[in-house]
């Protein structure tokens, strides 16, 4: 799994040395208004994130480094099954609102797409607008079906 690089940011592979950055970036309970659950301490990550690099290969996941702050300041993760890819990000409350989570979401799509993935699926509570605009951005168009209390997005990437 490979780095990817857009002009403000940089996904870089996830490994559990990132968990002490990333538990002060993911440390607001806000952060889990809509999908639950509460912050993690470094530790809880760290064995998170081992977790995650052992997994299978189908599962990706990067950390997202800011050119401009010169930190970490969220995550991009795709899960991939037979050509398709169900794609999620967070980004640190204190980094939102800079296009951030929309950089990321577009860069990983088009990781994506490169890869050969043709279809794409995020699911978003239907009041987080925030999230739901990101994945306008990256290309995913909501539909009528849901999973688990939130909406699907999906986007069908096309081949010549």
């Amino acid at each position: 799994m490979d780095r990817i690089e857009t002009p403000a940011l940089v996904l870089l592979p996830l490994r559990p040395e990132h968990a002490d950055e990333m538990a002060v970036v993911l440390s607001d309970p806000a952060l889990h208004t809509f999908i639950g659950g509460a912050p993690l301490t470094a530790q809880e990550l760290r064995v998170r994130y081992e977790r995650l690099v052992a997994g299978p290969p189908g599962w990706r996941n990067w950390v997202v480094w800011s050119r401009e702050e010169e930190r970490l300041v969220g995550y991009v993760q795709a899960t991939i099954d037979a050509g398709s890819a169900e794609i999620a990000w967070v980004i640190g409350t204190p980094w939102q609102g800079r296009g951030l989570a929309t950089a990321a979401a577009k860069a990983l799509v088009g990781r994506l797409a490169e890869e050969g993935i043709d279809t794409v699926i995020a699911h978003i509570h239907t009041d987080h607008a925030a999230s739901a605009a990101v994945a306008a951005s990256a290309g995913l168009c909501r539909t009528d079906q849901w999973h688990d209390g939130e909406v699907r997005w999906e986007l069908k990437i096309p081949y010549a």
